[in-house]
């Protein structure tokens, strides 16, 4: 079987998805709720230190996102905060009277004030910030430094795939660090088990890409990239010599939460610039006709569709298309 096939998909169920049975629904919301309780207890242990000042703890939230330097509206900050606007009015006015915050009339609209800390209100705030970093600082310390990167991940994965609105962070390509490429292959594998039902012959392939890759080591005519977001690993890709003028693409995946983002495009050019450079004449590309973001990676980057197959390959029946780019 040809070990070439990409991997990109767009994040949305595929007729022969499993559907998630009542039982197992409610099991899922359970934990998340568990976690929850959990995080609470956690976080709430980090605020001890507000006992002994003269604020809440929702009121050292408004002074943070007001020390970040932007002016705000109350309607921006009870959105950002999820407070309500009596509330956070009065919240407000109290400030005010504190000499914590000044307000101003919009340049913009007339009709919102601008909310900013005065000299005041950052002195106020400054041990707080001070007292809250210590406190995490005291327990990050606990872990070693490898369950701290892996606990600051799973954090920014859950804010993540939590967020309903997609993230635009810079995006890096760099070389994979240790665990990365097995950290692809679980994922991929799992991923399209569950969403096409792939079996585990697709793992299987995944792993031997890998494993030929890093035995050859050959940076001048072969190379790989990880999507780097934020210290999160967020997509990837590789490009291994097919012949002497004829590159394969390899490994092109895209977290599904953030495609359609151009990270898919930011690999795929990459792809194409190393391969000039390294004298290809060829690049080519094989998929599955079910996966429709390699498809449209491809066209956008100039590829043509050379051929249509039909297969049998990961225990499913599929459609396997090469896509060929002249460098």
């Amino acid at each position: 079987m040809p070990s070439n096939i990409v991997l990109c998909s767009k994040p949305k169920k595929s007729p022969g998805e499993p559907h998630l049975t009542d039982s197992e629904a409610l099991r899922r919301a359970q934990a998340v709720r568990h976690f929850n309780r959990f995080y609470t207890q956690h976080i709430g242990a980090l605020h001890e230190h507000l006992a002994k000042s003269a604020f809440s703890l929702t009121e050292v939230r408004v002074l943070h996102e007001l020390s970040r330097g932007r002016a705000q509206t109350a309607s921006v900050l009870g959105r950002n905060l999820g407070l309500d606007s009596g509330y956070l009015s009065r919240l407000l006015t109290s400030f005010e009277r504190r000499d914590l915050i000044t307000r101003r009339p919009s340049d913009s609209d007339a009709r919102q004030w601008l909310i900013a800390l005065t000299d005041n209100g950052h002195a106020a705030y400054a041990p707080l910030d001070a007292a809250a970093i210590e406190e995490v600082s005291a327990l990050l310390n606990g872990l070693t430094v490898l369950s701290q990167d892996q606990l600051i991940t799973a954090m920014k994965v859950i804010e993540r795939l939590l967020d309903t609105k997609p993230k635009h962070e810079l995006v890096i390509l760099r070389q994979p660090r240790a665990g990365d490429c097995g950290w692809l292959v679980h994922r991929q594998a799992q991923w399209f088990g569950a969403q096409y039902g792939w079996d585990q012959s697709f793992e299987g392939l995944l792993a031997r890409v890998v494993a030929d890759y890093s035995q050859r080591s050959d940076p001048v005519r072969e190379m790989c990239w990880v999507a780097d977001q934020e210290g999160m690993v967020v997509g990837s890709v590789c490009i291994v010599g097919v012949s002497t003028t004829v590159a394969g693409v390899r490994l092109l995946w895209v977290e599904p939460d953030v495609q359609r983002l151009g990270i898919g495009t930011q690999l795929m050019s990459e792809c194409v610039r190393f391969a000039r450079r390294a004298g290809y004449t060829k690049l080519t590309l094989t998929t599955a006709s079910t996966l429709k973001e390699p498809r449209r990676l491809c066209e956008r980057a100039g590829f043509q569709l050379a051929c249509t197959t039909a297969e049998r390959r990961f225990g499913k029946d599929l459609m396997i298309e090469r896509w060929e780019l002249e460098l």
